[in-house]
């Protein structure tokens, strides 16, 4: 069996006007981010894991902002068809684990659903079908340090463990 893991990052500042969404997860009363598709830090930073593990070229590069077809583009449509790319190629995700770095809003109450969202979107070509991708998400306070502490944008880390029979 062949394991690698594959580290993502992502960040975006705050823009009025635009929903927040987080792992397909729209979350209220929060100023949206600012980006070309729909900005999901949570999601940018899973895919880039997992394309990293693979081997393949960055988000920017498989879903380029110059496309006109991906503004506005749910990110978590990026990551199922990410996800059946690396199942066309023999990969298994094993587990992702997510750390999301935001002063406000206040997170906690919807880690539930942002981790539920990214494994959905994962485990739309799991075989079996009945197992589930561990996904673990972490919020984390920029405790008033740097553009995050001062509350002006939101940065994801993802880390995805990828393995193949082959």
């Amino acid at each position: 069996m062949t394991t690698r893991v594959g580290l993502g990052f992502d960040v975006h500042p705050f823009a009025e006007g635009r929903p927040l969404v987080l792992g397909g997860v729209v979350i209220p009363d929060a100023p949206g981010l600012a980006g070309h598709s729909d900005a999901d830090a949570v999601a940018h930073a899973v895919a880039d894991a997992l394309l990293g593990a693979a081997g393949l070229p960055d988000l920017g590069t498989v879903f380029p902002a110059s496309e006109d077809v991906n503004k506005g583009a749910s990110s978590v449509d990026f990551l199922v068809e990410i996800a059946q790319r690396l199942h066309a190629e023999g990969w298994t995700v094993g587990n992702v684990n997510v750390v999301i770095a935001a002063e406000a809003p206040r997170l906690a109450p919807h880690i539930p659903a942002i981790a539920a969202g990214v494994a959905a979107a994962l485990d739309a070509v799991r075989a079996p079908a009945d197992r589930v991708v561990p996904v673990s998400v972490t919020p984390k306070r920029g405790e008033g340090l740097g553009a995050i502490g001062r509350a002006e944008g939101i940065a994801v880390w993802a880390v995805a463990l990828l393995e193949s029979s082959s």
